[in-house]
């Protein structure tokens, strides 16, 4: 189903997310950014965690000395032009960002560590999704993966609820991942694929 009235993350974004939907939204966008974009012309691959902060910390580990530990509150606020570039310098590294409800990346370079026993995913999807699907399934967080095929995905409670696909592979009939009833919503060149709410 088109609809393009609506505001395109609207199924995304839900209030039963319990997730702060401007957070949500501006990681969804910065995630699209560098899907699209990639750096220094090739694509690259990252991993957000938005919400649940502190427990998402204890899940995780970073991989290196951490570029954003020790720098102010307001200069890693994701609304801040200069933080996002700086974020889309960050994503060529390994490991992901967590990103606090009210907008600030606390930490990057994570590896997030939480088991993935329950946790089944479509074939074809990798470590880092498996990741992003464990770790929104044993904290509160949902979790954003931008793919190196520049499909960005989006787990909550360790489901795939999301996919957002640029109009080059819609135009190939790209196969999708999300399962069950879905809506799908076309906008500036992205098409959202979202599952559709139960009950």
């Amino acid at each position: 189903m088109d609809d393009t009235s609506d505001d395109i993350f609207d199924q995304i974004c839900t209030p039963k997310r319990g997730i702060n939907r401007e957070t949500l939204e501006t990681v969804i966008v910065l995630a699209v950014e560098i899907a699209r974009e990639g750096r220094e012309g090739r694509r690259i691959g990252t991993l957000f965690t938005v919400g649940d902060a502190d427990e998402v910390l204890q899940r995780s580990r970073t991989l290196i000395l951490d570029p954003l530990h020790g720098h102010p509150r307001e200069r890693k606020l994701l609304l801040d032009p200069d933080t996002r570039e700086t974020i889309k310098e960050l994503a060529q590294m390994d490991g992901g960002f967590v990103v606090t409800d009210d907008g600030v990346a606390v930490s990057a370079c994570r590896y997030f560590s939480a088991p993935a026993d329950n946790i089944t995913l479509p074939l074809g999807l990798g470590s880092r999704h498996l990741a992003a699907a464990a770790i929104s399934y044993h904290t509160s967080a949902v979790a954003v993966v931008v793919s190196e095929s520049s499909v960005v995905r989006v787990f909550d409670n360790g489901e795939l609820i999301s996919e957002i696909i640029p109009e080059l592979w819609m135009l190939r009939h790209y196969s999708l991942h999300v399962s069950g009833k879905y809506r799908q919503r076309r906008a500036n060149q992205l098409t959202v694929v979202s599952k559709e709410d139960e009950g």
